[in-house]
């Protein structure tokens, strides 16, 4: 990095799949200093070796160029502490598709932090609920340690869904797989002894 003059124009490029190409984005972002490309899921931060390499590059008075937020990442939540991270070592976020988000504006900074304050929101509504249906649950005697799901968190994944979330990020907010998600929401296993949460949404 020592040869890195400062006031670089960084690209990231991801795509899902082995056979998706990239040039589609490259073109988009335009020319830069340097880019960074990978072919990775994108949801979650994890295991994606360009994207570490790319942070771990960048320094302050760069601009890091991407096509959309959603090739940094699909989850709100990583999205939001990956370009807090980049703006704490001075580094600008810029997405060609939404400019309104590029960091360096005002308008950016604005709805940078109405997306913050809305994942701050969802994860307050599940620990709420969670709260409460457990108190519920165990004031009925049906409350179930061994549960990978509360009641509470059922019943907050089922309004989160309705809002419109994807099932796939409700899970992983909660922390489970997608089929412990789909089983708990089926009432299949042993989420179907405890209907709970069906009598919570009755009342």
């Amino acid at each position: 990095m020592n040869g890195q003059k400062k006031g670089q124009t960084v690209g990231y490029v991801r795509v899902s799949a082995a056979d998706q190409n990239e040039a589609r984005q490259v073109e988009a972002i335009g020319e830069v200093d340097r880019l960074f490309a990978e072919k990775v899921s994108g949801k979650n931060v994890d295991d994606r070796a360009q994207l570490e390499e790319m942070v771990a590059y960048v320094r302050d008075g760069d601009v890091v160029r991407v096509k959309s937020p959603d090739r940094l990442s699909r989850s709100t939540t990583d999205l939001l502490s990956l370009v807090k991270e980049l703006q704490g070592k001075g580094v600008a976020v810029e997405f060609v598709d939404s400019p309104e988000l590029n960091t360096d504006t005002p308008q950016g900074e604005f709805m940078l932090t109405i997306l913050a304050a809305v994942a701050q929101l969802e994860r307050a509504t599940i620990r709420e609920r969670q709260a409460e249906g457990i108190a519920i649950a165990k004031a009925r005697g049906v409350y179930e340690r061994e549960q990978k799901l509360t009641d509470g968190q059922i019943f907050s994944a089922r309004e989160l869904i309705a809002r419109g979330v994807p099932k796939a990020a409700v899970a992983r907010e909660l922390g489970v797989s997608r089929q412990t998600l789909y089983t708990a929401l089926a009432g299949e296993g042993k989420y179907g002894v405890d209907q709970t949460h069906n009598e919570m949404e009755r009342e």
